[in-house]
C-alpha cells in the first residue's frame, strides 16, 4: 500500500483539495488481542461464539476467535486521527457515515491491524462546510487480503 503523507505540520483546506485521489496517511498498527475483542462484545452484547469462546472457536472454519466486523470497523476513527493531516482552519469533524463498506477477511485475535487513507474527493457543500470521502483499506498485517474497505464521508466545518 502506498506511502504516508508526511502530516507532521497542519495543511490548509487550499492544500487538501490538492491531494484529492492521494494517500493521506497510514495509521501504527494496532493489536487485537482477545481481551479487546471480550470487552467490545461486551459493550455491543454479541458474544456469538466465534468472537468470544476460544475452544469451540478453534473448531470453527475460522480456527480460532476472529474481531467482530464492526469492531474493526469502530477503530476507523483512532487510525484516522493518528494518520490523517491535520487541517489549519478545522473547527470540527463529523463522521457522516459509509457509502460503502465491506468485511473482506477475518481478523483473528492476536493479529494487527492498520487504516490506510486515500482522499477520494472533497467539495464545498456550504461555506464553511466541506464534504470529504475517503477510500479506506484496513490492512491485516502478513495477509494478502485486508480486513475491510469503505467508502467513508465526513463533514468538515471551519
Amino acid at each position: 500500500m502506498g506511502e504516508a503523507l508526511s502530516n507532521k505540520s497542519p495543511i490548509s483546506i487550499a492544500q487538501l483539495f490538492e491531494l484529492e485521489n492521494e494517500v493521506l496517511g497510514v495509521s501504527g498498527w494496532i493489536t487485537i488481542d482477545q481481551a479487546s475483542i471480550n470487552a467490545f462484545a461486551d459493550v455491543t452484547r454479541d458474544w456469538q461464539y466465534i468472537h468470544v469462546d476460544v475452544e469451540a472457536a478453534s473448531q470453527s472454519p475460522f480456527g480460532g476467535t476472529i474481531a467482530h466486523g464492526f469492531f474493526t470497523l469502530s477503530l476507523l476513527s483512532a487510525m484516522a486521527a493518528e494518520a490523517m493531516p491535520q487541517i489549519k482552519e478545522l473547527t470540527s469533524s463529523i463522521n457522516y457515515g459509509m457509502n460503502s463498506l465491506r468485511f473482506i477477511n477475518p481478523v483473528h485475535s492476536g493479529k494487527r491491524v492498520r487504516g490506510h487513507f486515500l482522499l477520494k474527493s472533497i467539495k464545498e457543500k456550504s461555506h464553511g462546510r466541506y464534504q470529504m470521502v475517503l477510500d479506506v483499506t484496513v490492512e491485516i498485517e502478513n495477509e494478502t487480503k485486508p480486513a475491510l474497505i469503505a467508502e467513508w464521508l465526513s463533514l468538515l466545518i471551519l
